[in-house]
Protein backbone atom coordinates (compact mmCIF):
# COMPACT_ATOMS: atom_id res chain seq x y z
CA UNK A 1 0.00 0.00 0.00
CA UNK A 2 1.33 3.47 -0.93
CA UNK A 3 1.78 5.70 2.13
CA UNK A 4 -0.02 9.05 2.16
CA UNK A 5 2.67 11.61 1.46
CA UNK A 6 0.81 14.17 3.58
CA UNK A 7 0.93 11.91 6.64
CA UNK A 8 3.58 12.76 9.23
CA UNK A 9 4.40 9.11 9.82
CA UNK A 10 8.03 8.27 8.99
CA UNK A 11 8.77 11.88 8.10
CA UNK A 12 11.63 13.75 9.78
CA UNK A 13 11.10 17.08 11.56
CA UNK A 14 13.84 19.36 12.85
CA UNK A 15 12.73 21.69 15.65
CA UNK A 16 15.10 24.58 16.33
CA UNK A 17 14.47 25.67 19.91
CA UNK A 18 13.17 22.96 22.22
CA UNK A 19 14.63 23.75 25.62
CA UNK A 20 11.14 24.28 26.98
CA UNK A 21 7.69 25.55 26.20
CA UNK A 22 6.31 25.36 22.68
CA UNK A 23 9.22 23.55 21.02
CA UNK A 24 8.99 20.62 23.44
CA UNK A 25 5.21 20.33 23.17
CA UNK A 26 5.39 20.42 19.36
CA UNK A 27 8.05 17.70 19.42
CA UNK A 28 5.83 15.46 21.55
CA UNK A 29 2.85 16.11 19.27
CA UNK A 30 4.78 15.08 16.15
CA UNK A 31 6.24 12.00 17.81
CA UNK A 32 2.73 10.79 18.63
CA UNK A 33 1.98 10.94 14.90
CA UNK A 34 4.93 8.70 14.14
CA UNK A 35 7.18 11.52 12.93
CA UNK A 36 10.88 11.27 13.74
CA UNK A 37 11.97 14.42 15.58
CA UNK A 38 15.33 16.13 15.92
CA UNK A 39 15.51 18.88 18.53
CA UNK A 40 18.16 21.59 18.51
CA UNK A 41 18.29 23.22 21.93
CA UNK A 42 20.77 25.07 24.09
CA UNK A 43 20.25 22.79 27.07
CA UNK A 44 19.42 19.07 27.45
CA UNK A 45 15.82 17.97 27.16
CA UNK A 46 14.16 17.06 30.43
CA UNK A 47 11.02 15.14 29.55
CA UNK A 48 9.19 13.08 32.13
CA UNK A 49 6.39 12.05 29.78
CA UNK A 50 8.07 10.92 26.59
CA UNK A 51 5.42 9.82 24.05
CA UNK A 52 5.28 6.05 23.69
CA UNK A 53 5.55 5.42 19.96
CA UNK A 54 8.01 2.73 18.97
CA UNK A 55 7.80 3.82 15.33
CA UNK A 56 9.10 7.34 15.98
CA UNK A 57 12.62 8.25 16.99
CA UNK A 58 13.80 11.29 18.94
CA UNK A 59 17.27 12.74 18.39
CA UNK A 60 17.97 15.52 20.94
CA UNK A 61 20.99 17.64 20.03
CA UNK A 62 22.60 20.42 22.05
CA UNK A 63 23.13 23.41 19.82
CA UNK A 64 23.83 27.11 20.07
CA UNK A 65 21.74 28.46 17.18
CA UNK A 66 24.37 31.10 16.49
CA UNK A 67 27.24 28.60 16.01
CA UNK A 68 27.57 27.79 12.31
CA UNK A 69 30.11 24.98 12.72
CA UNK A 70 28.18 23.08 15.39
CA UNK A 71 24.93 23.44 13.46
CA UNK A 72 26.60 22.13 10.30
CA UNK A 73 27.98 19.13 12.18
CA UNK A 74 24.54 18.38 13.62
CA UNK A 75 22.93 18.49 10.18
CA UNK A 76 25.52 16.00 8.91
CA UNK A 77 24.53 13.75 11.83
CA UNK A 78 20.83 14.14 11.05
CA UNK A 79 21.28 13.17 7.42
CA UNK A 80 23.57 10.25 8.21
CA UNK A 81 20.97 8.95 10.70
CA UNK A 82 17.69 9.55 8.87
CA UNK A 83 18.72 10.26 5.31
CA UNK A 84 16.09 12.97 4.93
CA UNK A 85 14.48 16.09 6.37
CA UNK A 86 10.85 16.94 5.64
CA UNK A 87 9.97 19.69 8.11
CA UNK A 88 11.78 22.54 9.82
CA UNK A 89 10.13 24.41 12.68
CA UNK A 90 11.95 27.55 13.76
CA UNK A 91 10.81 27.96 17.36
CA UNK A 92 14.04 29.27 18.93
CA UNK A 93 13.57 32.78 20.24
CA UNK A 94 15.09 35.34 22.58
CA UNK A 95 12.87 38.13 23.90
CA UNK A 96 13.59 41.49 25.51
CA UNK A 97 10.63 43.85 25.74
CA UNK A 98 12.71 46.94 26.45
CA UNK A 99 13.00 50.36 24.86
CA UNK A 100 15.96 51.59 22.87
CA UNK A 101 17.94 53.08 25.75
CA UNK A 102 17.23 50.19 28.11
CA UNK A 103 18.09 47.42 25.63
CA UNK A 104 21.54 46.07 26.40
CA UNK A 105 23.58 45.45 23.25
CA UNK A 106 24.30 41.88 24.38
CA UNK A 107 20.54 41.29 24.45
CA UNK A 108 20.15 43.01 21.07
CA UNK A 109 22.84 40.73 19.63
CA UNK A 110 21.22 37.64 21.16
CA UNK A 111 17.81 38.51 19.72
CA UNK A 112 19.13 39.06 16.23
CA UNK A 113 21.62 36.21 16.54
CA UNK A 114 18.95 33.65 17.45
CA UNK A 115 15.71 35.06 16.04
CA UNK A 116 17.04 36.23 12.67
CA UNK A 117 20.47 34.71 12.04
CA UNK A 118 19.60 31.35 13.58
CA UNK A 119 16.37 31.09 11.59
CA UNK A 120 18.10 32.10 8.37
CA UNK A 121 21.09 29.83 8.92
CA UNK A 122 19.28 26.59 9.79
CA UNK A 123 16.85 27.19 6.92
CA UNK A 124 19.72 27.79 4.51
CA UNK A 125 21.51 24.62 5.61
CA UNK A 126 18.43 22.39 5.43
CA UNK A 127 16.94 23.65 2.15
CA UNK A 128 19.02 21.27 -0.03
CA UNK A 129 17.55 18.32 1.89
CA UNK A 130 14.03 19.75 2.09
CA UNK A 131 14.07 19.96 -1.71
CA UNK A 132 14.23 16.16 -1.78
CA UNK A 133 11.08 15.73 0.33
CA UNK A 134 7.71 15.08 -1.30
CA UNK A 135 5.96 17.54 1.04
CA UNK A 136 8.47 19.89 2.63
CA UNK A 137 7.52 22.62 5.09
CA UNK A 138 9.37 25.38 6.91
CA UNK A 139 7.29 26.86 9.73
CA UNK A 140 8.48 29.91 11.67
CA UNK A 141 6.93 30.79 15.01
CA UNK A 142 6.76 34.48 14.19
CA UNK A 143 4.04 37.11 13.76
CA UNK A 144 2.17 38.73 10.89
CA UNK A 145 3.97 41.77 9.49
CA UNK A 146 1.83 44.51 11.02
CA UNK A 147 3.50 47.89 10.48
CA UNK A 148 1.87 49.53 13.47
CA UNK A 149 3.96 51.96 15.54
CA UNK A 150 2.29 50.61 18.68
CA UNK A 151 4.28 47.40 18.21
CA UNK A 152 7.60 49.26 17.95
CA UNK A 153 7.60 52.14 20.40
CA UNK A 154 8.25 50.16 23.60
CA UNK A 155 10.36 47.26 22.32
CA UNK A 156 11.64 48.09 18.85
CA UNK A 157 14.59 45.69 18.90
CA UNK A 158 12.48 42.65 19.77
CA UNK A 159 9.83 43.61 17.23
CA UNK A 160 12.41 43.99 14.48
CA UNK A 161 13.99 40.63 15.31
CA UNK A 162 10.64 38.78 15.22
CA UNK A 163 9.48 40.58 12.09
CA UNK A 164 12.79 39.60 10.50
CA UNK A 165 11.84 35.94 11.04
CA UNK A 166 8.57 36.62 9.25
CA UNK A 167 10.37 38.42 6.43
CA UNK A 168 12.55 35.32 6.01
CA UNK A 169 9.39 33.27 5.55
CA UNK A 170 7.85 35.76 3.12
CA UNK A 171 10.95 35.81 0.93
CA UNK A 172 11.67 32.07 1.10
CA UNK A 173 8.06 31.18 0.30
CA UNK A 174 8.42 32.86 -3.07
CA UNK A 175 12.00 31.74 -3.63
CA UNK A 176 11.31 28.08 -2.86
CA UNK A 177 7.83 27.68 -4.35
CA UNK A 178 9.10 25.98 -7.49
CA UNK A 179 11.11 23.61 -5.30
CA UNK A 180 7.95 22.39 -3.59
CA UNK A 181 8.86 23.80 -0.16
CA UNK A 182 6.08 25.54 1.77
CA UNK A 183 7.20 28.36 4.07
CA UNK A 184 4.74 29.83 6.56
CA UNK A 185 4.49 31.61 9.91
CA UNK A 186 2.39 30.58 12.88
CA UNK A 187 1.63 32.92 15.78
CA UNK A 188 -0.50 32.50 18.93
CA UNK A 189 -3.48 34.79 19.46
CA UNK A 190 -2.93 34.76 23.23
CA UNK A 191 -0.01 34.52 25.60
CA UNK A 192 1.22 30.95 25.84
CA UNK A 193 2.29 29.41 29.13
CA UNK A 194 5.99 28.95 28.59
CA UNK A 195 8.35 27.93 31.36
CA UNK A 196 11.30 29.90 29.91
CA UNK A 197 9.56 33.30 30.01
CA UNK A 198 10.96 35.05 33.09
CA UNK A 199 12.00 38.49 34.19
CA UNK A 200 15.74 39.23 34.08
CA UNK A 201 15.94 38.79 37.84
CA UNK A 202 14.53 35.26 37.49
CA UNK A 203 11.44 36.18 39.44
CA UNK A 204 8.10 34.85 38.28
CA UNK A 205 6.51 36.59 35.30
CA UNK A 206 4.04 39.24 36.54
CA UNK A 207 1.09 37.83 34.61
CA UNK A 208 -0.51 34.71 36.02
CA UNK A 209 -0.37 31.65 33.79
CA UNK A 210 -4.08 31.26 34.48
CA UNK A 211 -4.69 33.94 31.82
CA UNK A 212 -2.77 32.03 29.17
CA UNK A 213 -3.22 29.09 26.85
CA UNK A 214 -1.24 25.87 26.91
CA UNK A 215 1.41 25.35 24.18
CA UNK A 216 -0.68 22.40 22.94
CA UNK A 217 -2.71 24.83 20.81
CA UNK A 218 0.41 25.77 18.84
CA UNK A 219 1.42 22.10 18.57
CA UNK A 220 -1.96 21.07 17.19
CA UNK A 221 -2.00 23.98 14.74
CA UNK A 222 1.54 23.18 13.58
CA UNK A 223 0.60 19.53 13.01
CA UNK A 224 -2.33 20.60 10.84
CA UNK A 225 -0.16 22.93 8.77
CA UNK A 226 2.54 20.31 8.18
CA UNK A 227 -0.14 17.89 7.00
CA UNK A 228 -1.21 20.23 4.18
CA UNK A 229 0.05 19.91 0.59
CA UNK A 230 3.01 22.27 0.29
CA UNK A 231 2.03 23.83 -3.10
CA UNK A 232 -1.30 25.16 -1.76
CA UNK A 233 -0.13 26.22 1.70
CA UNK A 234 2.75 28.67 1.53
CA UNK A 235 3.55 32.33 2.12
CA UNK A 236 0.88 32.66 4.81
CA UNK A 237 0.81 34.25 8.28
CA UNK A 238 -1.45 32.06 10.40
CA UNK A 239 -3.02 32.46 13.85
CA UNK A 240 -3.25 29.32 15.97
CA UNK A 241 -6.96 29.28 16.88
CA UNK A 242 -8.02 30.26 13.35
CA UNK A 243 -6.09 27.28 11.96
CA UNK A 244 -7.86 24.96 14.37
CA UNK A 245 -11.25 26.56 13.77
CA UNK A 246 -10.81 26.01 10.01
CA UNK A 247 -10.25 22.31 10.78
CA UNK A 248 -13.50 22.01 12.71
CA UNK A 249 -12.23 22.52 16.27
CA UNK A 250 -14.96 24.11 18.37
CA UNK A 251 -13.90 23.54 21.98
CA UNK A 252 -11.05 25.94 22.75
CA UNK A 253 -11.55 25.78 26.47
CA UNK A 254 -9.36 22.66 26.48
CA UNK A 255 -6.35 24.84 25.62
CA UNK A 256 -6.83 27.33 28.46
CA UNK A 257 -4.53 26.90 31.43
CA UNK A 258 -7.55 27.76 33.57
CA UNK A 259 -10.92 27.06 32.04
CA UNK A 260 -13.26 30.04 31.71
CA UNK A 261 -10.69 32.78 32.32
CA UNK A 262 -10.26 35.84 30.14
CA UNK A 263 -7.09 35.34 28.08
CA UNK A 264 -4.33 37.89 27.55
CA UNK A 265 -3.94 38.85 23.91
CA UNK A 266 -0.53 38.45 22.29
CA UNK A 267 1.55 41.15 20.62
CA UNK A 268 1.64 41.78 16.86
CA UNK A 269 -1.95 40.88 16.00
CA UNK A 270 -3.57 42.68 13.05
CA UNK A 271 -6.27 45.15 14.03
CA UNK A 272 -8.66 43.54 11.52
CA UNK A 273 -7.99 39.99 12.69
CA UNK A 274 -11.16 37.87 12.72
CA UNK A 275 -12.53 37.60 16.25
CA UNK A 276 -11.57 34.64 18.42
CA UNK A 277 -13.74 31.54 18.28
CA UNK A 278 -17.11 31.77 19.96
CA UNK A 279 -16.89 31.91 23.73
CA UNK A 280 -13.20 32.95 23.87
CA UNK A 281 -12.57 36.28 25.63
CA UNK A 282 -9.27 38.15 25.25
CA UNK A 283 -7.84 41.43 26.52
CA UNK A 284 -4.62 43.34 25.78
CA UNK A 285 -1.49 43.30 27.95
CA UNK A 286 1.54 45.46 28.71
CA UNK A 287 4.61 44.36 30.65
CA UNK A 288 8.39 44.17 30.37
CA UNK A 289 10.23 40.85 30.39
CA UNK A 290 13.62 39.61 29.34
CA UNK A 291 14.44 36.06 28.39
CA UNK A 292 18.01 35.11 27.54
CA UNK A 293 17.54 31.35 27.23
CA UNK A 294 16.71 29.52 24.02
Amino acid sequence: MVENKYSLKNKVAVIAGASGGMGVVVAKRLLRDGCHVVTLSKKPLNWDDMPQNSDAKLMPLICDMTDEQILSEHIDKIISTFGQVDYLINAASVISLTGTVDTLMKHFDMMFGVNLRGTYMVSKMLIPFLKQSDNAHILNFSPPLVMDAAYFHSHGAYTMSKYAMSMCALGMAHELYSDGIAVNCLWPRTLIHNDILQIDSDTVMPISESYMRHPAIMADAAQMILSKPAPICTGTFMIDDLVLQAHGIRNFDIYAVQSGNVLIENLFLPRDLPPPPHGVLVQSFNFNIIDTKH
